[in-house]
């Protein structure tokens, strides 16, 4: 009976309250605990455009309106005379925008660009960076799905509605948890460049100096091992779970039988691996340990189902959001990528958590010159200012 009354008050929270996704995956009492012990996988969905549209908001602000089908990740560009609004793995949905005549909006395009659709804007005079205080991302409601709406004017900058000039925090307002995973350790080395560096040394080297800045500008964070441990991979999702972390930065060197490839890469969980590659390196990363994920027993088949596919749509979404920051930041900071997709997709074991995150690989020992850059101070720095980054601007309040 007691399951019973759970259930149907989670399924009225859910649908009828519009619990965010973070909500789910932080319900207290059975609910959590029948979903942090189910099989814990992601998928990945692709996101499209549903309607364009444009208006007039008091004092002259110009509002845009980028209604998706699912909830969007959005980075800010601007070219001259524009506003591009690049959204994370997205299509184009062939919509026709509809303009107000009144704003600063000429013209509304959509141009694919890989993974990511661009929104690009024409506009009749330059603007300044919309503040993050100037954007909205509102959640279905009645005949609507997800809205990414901008509020703009022209000039030198953009304010809000009681006349003060908006401003980037340069902390976060409340200290959010943050798990950081320096993979391998112990009696497992990792990859092992030809120059003798050993993965699990460099990663370890990063994961401490992206603690300590992340800890300096008000995070909350946590070192699955700070010396030379083994962990075997649930242990480090579990404490992830244990800290309430609200992400998970799982850190590794890549290798690869051409010593010619080089470049960062960037994966979330999915069942089934985005390429070939992907599915490799997940072999390659779970092969130190191997995890049997149970089911919660005495729950039905039914409610184990239920509540394990709203806990992997939510991880999943968050988990994408975050990586697209974190390849933004990446390619902005001038770091070589791997050729490919931005995002890649594999069955990490250590990703296996209700806790949302990414696995990053830093780069490629099997390659030496990235093995020398990976062992320097100076580019492990530039790698831990790019993912610091790519956390600041992560949307933690969803």
């Amino acid at each position: 009976m007691c399951v019973l009354v759970f259930l149907c008050e989670f399924w009225y929270n859910v649908f009828v309250m519009k619990l965010s996704r973070r909500d789910v995956l932080k319900i207290s009492g059975v609910g959590f605990v029948a979903m942090s012990m189910l099989p814990r996988v992601a998928f990945a969905s692709r996101n499209s455009v549903l309607s364009l549209r444009t208006g007039v908001q008091p004092n002259g602000k110009t509002r845009l309106v980028i209604e998706t089908s699912g909830r969007p990740s959005y980075d800010i560009s601007y070219p001259q005379n524009q506003l591009v609004i690049s959204l994370a793995n997205t299509s184009v949905g062939g919509v026709s925008p509809k303009l107000s005549g009144d704003t600063l909006i000429k013209n509304l395009t959509q141009v694919q660009n890989g993974d990511k659709l661009n929104i690009v804007a024409d506009l009749r005079r330059s603007i300044a960076p919309i503040d993050k205080s100037q954007v909205m991302i509102l959640s279905p409601n009645g005949d609507n799905e997800y809205r990414l709406v901008f509020d703009f004017v022209a000039g030198a900058s953009n304010t809000v509605s009681n006349g003060t000039t908006a401003s980037v925090a340069n902390q976060p307002a409340k200290k959010y948890v943050i798990v950081i995973d320096a993979g391998h350790g112990g009696k497992d080395p990792g990859c092992i460049g030809k120059g003798g560096t050993r993965e699990k040394v460099v990663v370890l080297s990063v994961a401490k100096k992206l603690k300590k800045e992340l800890d300096a500008i008000g995070f909350k964070t946590y070192l699955t091992r700070s010396g030379d441990t083994f962990l075997k991979l649930a242990e480090r999702a579990e404490i992830a779970e244990k800290r309430h972390a609200d992400l998970f930065l799982s850190l590794h060197a890549n290798a690869n039988p051409s010593r010619s490839t080089k470049g960062y890469s960037v994966y979330t969980l999915s069942e089934k691996a985005s390429d070939e590659e992907a599915q490799k390196l997940a072999e390659t990363e779970n092969a130190v340990d191997k995890i049997g994920v149970s089911g919660f027993s005495e729950f039905s088949k039914e409610i184990r189902v239920a509540l394990s596919a709203l806990q992997q749509r939510a991880v999943a979404e968050l988990s994408e959001e975050y990586a697209a920051d974190c390849a933004r930041a990446m390619d902005n900071a001038s770091i070589d990528r791997l050729p490919g997709p931005s995002i890649r997709h594999a069955p990490f074991a250590v990703l296996r958590s209700t806790v949302p995150g990414a696995l990053i690989e830093l780069g490629h020992l099997s390659n030496a010159a990235e093995e020398k850059l990976l062992k320097s101070d100076t580019h492990q720095n530039k790698l831990v200012r790019a993912i610091v980054k790519s956390v600041k601007n992560y949307n933690f309040d969803v």
